[in-house]
């Protein structure tokens, strides 16, 4: 509905007035260009904010990748669920886009998180900004409801009070609880308890029709299905109700070392179907020599009060070089903020503030030996620069969200090339075009896309592929629940419209 406004609200501040949506310039209109008789679409009655400071809109510019910018028109801060919905409806009328940006991190580097554009609105359009919904609920003895702005690390201090702690975490914890579920999300617990939205017993929602639904396995079940790893595509997540555990108070952490790639695979699939170890990665890293690569397993055994795990046990019969071992006991939640550390000196040494080209895949076991060699006899230092390489099994069976596709086998292997590039690095185009051609080298071999990275020149016909037999059900999904095409469309899976 267009209308001709003389005075209205000011949203968001007197710079940033935003009173409506002019469909003749395409462009928001301000209290003084509406008093002087433009013709916009007017912005709902909102509890939060909508704003197009200049401030706000170079903020939501760029995500942590670094390698994609396109500023918002406006920015939501919603101040109830009603704002979403309605904003959304508003969207839908008005031809706008609008995504979620999860804006975590620490301090004040809060940003979205995607590395390639995923939460922008690349066409124009509206950013939600998910710190304004982050409260934490309720937490009881198996559970929380969370608001999707909460991160993982919030969520996880809150329980551990009581004793209790979310059973999948990523390894970065200040990560919004809505943005990784989206997504999927995956930490050193996956061959337990799959993905973290493995972990998720029902969400409320916002569809790309406005509509506010509360959805779970048995209600609503393909809508929860697509919302789950989907990227956005079919809804919007207001809150999750996620599983809690009880939470060990310490961990016996291991990182063993390996030279040989054949002698890691054994023994890291020998950890896992022996059950050994309650937290399992790894990682390939350079020698210290500089003269090739090399494999690091890390697994942690947790405990309480005296149950102290037994490593002689533990270790029996691993191939590692024992001499190399590092063996730490430490408070379990100094080990799920582990990376905190990293992250302090990524930010000192000025790699966090570089652009990440970074790839992420899910391999079959069995031709992860092949893809591996062709990784290395590509890959240098300058490759990884402050990065790393993760590279550890898990069970597929484990990952139970339908549109987290993966490889056919049994056993798969998460592939994550997290690049922190070396300040100055001149190659960034070419590391996107190593990861084109790794992927494609991926794809061929029956490896899938985890919807993290940085992978260029994707097009309909390669989601297509990507998703399978499941395709046909997220197309139908899209259509059902947002059939105008305005959620997330920096993810590039349907294009234009609506498959």
């Amino acid at each position: 509905m267009n209308t001709t406004l003389s005075r209205r609200k000011v949203l968001g501040g007197i710079t940033a007035a935003v009173v409506g949506w002019s469909a003749a310039s395409q462009s928001w209109a301000t209290a003084a260009e509406v008093s002087g008789g433009a013709s916009v679409a007017p912005v709902p009655t909102l509890d939060g904010t909508l704003t197009t400071s200049a401030a706000d809109l170079d903020r939501f510019r760029q995500d942590f990748g670094r390698l994609k910018g396109s500023a918002p028109w406006a920015v939501l801060r919603p101040g109830s669920d009603r704002d979403i919905a309605r904003m959304v409806c508003y969207a839908r009328t008005n031809g706008l886009k609008i995504a979620v940006n999860g804006q975590g991190g620490t301090g004040t580097d809060q940003e979205s998180h995607s590395v390639y554009g995923q939460a922008s609105v690349p066409a124009g359009g509206i950013s939600i900004d998910a710190r304004a919904r982050s409260r934490i609920i309720r937490i009881d003895s198996t559970s929380a409801v969370v608001e999707a702005g909460v991160t993982w690390g919030q969520l996880t201090d809150a329980a551990l009070r009581s004793g209790l702690t979310p059973p999948a975490l990523p390894d970065y914890m200040h990560l919004s609880i809505g943005g990784t579920l989206s997504i999927g999300g995956i930490g050193g617990t996956v061959q337990k308890y799959g993905l973290l939205c493995d972990t998720v017993q029902s969400l409320d929602v916002v569809t790309g029709n406005g509509d506010l639904l509360t959805v779970s396995p048995s209600s609503c079940a393909d809508l929860f299905d697509s919302v789950l790893s989907g990227g956005g595509q079919t809804a919007i997540i207001l809150r999750a109700k996620v599983r809690l555990v009880p939470a060990p108070e310490r961990s016996v952490v291991f990182s063993l070392f390996y030279d040989d790639l054949a002698t890691y695979l054994a023994d890291s699939e020998k950890v896992m179907a022996e059950n050994r170890f309650h937290i399992q990665a790894g990682e390939t890293l350079r020698r210290p020599d500089d003269s090739g690569w090399r494999y690091k397993m890390e697994v942690a055994a947790n405990y309480s009060g005296g149950a102290v795990p037994d490593r002689a046990r533990l270790l029996s019969g691993l191939r590692d070089s024992r001499a190399e071992a590092v063996i730490e006991d430490i408070g379990y939640r100094d080990y799920m903020f582990r990376l905190d550390g990293y992250e302090a000196y990524l930010k000192e040494s000025g790699h966090w503030y570089q652009p990440k080209p970074w790839l992420s895949l899910f391999l079959p076991a069995s031709k992860t030996r092949t893809f591996m060699e062709i990784v290395e006899r590509e890959l240098t230092a300058a490759d990884l620069g402050g990065g790393f390489l993760l590279f550890y099994p898990y069970y597929t069976r484990k990952v139970t969200r339908p549109l987290a596709v993966q490889p056919a086998e049994p056993v798969g292997y998460l592939f994550d090339l997290l690049r922190f590039p070396d300040p100055g690095e001149t190659g960034i185009r070419a590391m996107l075009d190593q990861n084109r051609r790794l992927y494609d080298k991926a794809v061929a071999m029956g490896g899938k896309r985890y919807l993290v990275g940085a992978v260029p020149g994707m097009t309909r016909a390669d989601w297509k592929a990507h998703f399978g037999a499941r395709w046909d059900g997220f197309c139908r999904a899209k259509r059902r629940y947002d059939p105008s095409n305005v959620l997330t469309p920096g993810q590039g899976f349907f294009g234009g419209e609506a498959g």
